[in-house]
């Protein structure tokens, strides 16, 4: 697929992930149009497009009864990032919130459905993976596709969200045609990352000179962080070469201890410190790990940025971005946040 001119709509574009993804379609020549209600998006990540008019942007929330419609129109490709989300502490604490993104998906893929879109690509979720799979942090597990389920067994209120609305697209492909993808993202970070997310939490706490350190859960956690460089190029990947509402997983298959990417943040920013395990506080499952041989196989997809050199590339953005009496200040809240 050649993107060169293509109309496209990116939701949550002003966010993280989306801001990164939006840069990268107005280099391939794309024409994007941005809708963000800016709940955890910033202008600031889209200021050159803005100032250079190379996007259209529409701040409005998904939600609202015509807002999907409107900002869908002449539009060939949807990228659908909006959701209620967060890291570990805003999903386990905001069960309620997340239950928003039932309605802005069902809304959006309908106004889809309805405008004559070519096709959508949904961010969905490692969340939607069993919870009773990903007990054991000892078992070497690579969660496959097939393994979703059944039985259902999602990962809180955002994890149910998320595989609804793969289901949903599979379900608008074979009744009515529409053309989609999902993207199972697996613990993304990198520059513009949220205190809310484990690596930039990590970041942070070095970066304010926490003493005692903090660690949430017993440090035997698995995580398979994935560079938000390689979830986008997976996720365009996807608009290419997936039509049916094909899921797919978008992650590294390094194993990696939360305690060792700890120390690792210690000793990459000199930062002594005592380290304190909080297991009372939340930490998801203790194994969770993308298998990504189907995206290997379908995308010719693999992820290219290792995590230590990726971990390092984004201590060295926040320390030369941030400030620490402002990040001081608002640490603690934007733990949980958005």
């Amino acid at each position: 697929m050649n993107l060169d001119g293509k109309k496209v709509l990116v939701t949550g574009g002003a966010s993280f992930i989306g801001s990164h993804l939006t840069d990268a379609l107005v280099d391939k020549g794309a024409e994007v149009r941005i809708v963000d209600n800016l709940s955890s998006g910033h202008l600031e990540n889209i200021k050159s497009h803005l100032e250079s008019g190379k996007v259209d942007f529409v701040e409005a929330d998904l939600t609202t009864p015509g807002v999907s419609v409107d900002v869908v129109k002449d539009i060939q490709i949807v990228f659908h990032l909006a959701a209620d989300h967060g890291g570990r502490g805003y999903v386990d604490l905001h069960q309620a919130a997340c239950t928003t993104n039932l309605a802005l998906d069902g809304m959006l893929f309908r106004a889809c459905h309805e405008e004559g879109v070519d096709k959508v690509v949904y961010a969905s979720s490692g969340c939607v993976y069993p919870n009773h799979l990903q007990n054991n942090p000892d078992e070497i597990l690579y969660l496959t596709e097939d393994m979703v389920g059944p039985p259902y067994d999602a990962d809180n209120m955002y994890g149910w969200a998320k595989l609804m609305g793969e289901m949903t697209l599979q379900a608008f492909y074979k009744d009515w045609g529409l053309k989609s993808a999902s993207c199972r993202y697996f613990t993304v970070y990198g520059d513009r990352g949220h205190e809310n997310h484990a690596v930039i939490a990590m970041i942070a706490r070095a970066f304010v000179n926490q003493d005692p350190y903090v660690v949430w859960g017993n440090g035997e956690q698995i995580r398979n962080w994935t560079h938000v460089d390689d979830i986008v190029s997976g996720t365009i990947l996807a608009a290419e070469k997936i039509d049916d509402g094909t899921a797919i997983n978008l992650g590294t298959m390094e194993r990696t201890r939360v305690i060792d990417a700890v120390e690792e943040v210690l000793k990459s920013t000199g930062h002594n410190a005592t380290i304190e395990l909080h297991p009372e506080m939340p930490t998801g499952p203790m194994n969770r790990v993308a298998d990504n041989k189907l995206a290997r196989e379908l995308l010719d997809w693999s992820p290219e940025v290792k995590f230590m050199d990726g971990l390092h590339r984004t201590i060295e953005w926040y320390f030369s971005t941030k400030d620490r009496d402002q990040v001081s200040a608002v640490l603690e809240d934007r733990l949980t946040e958005r």
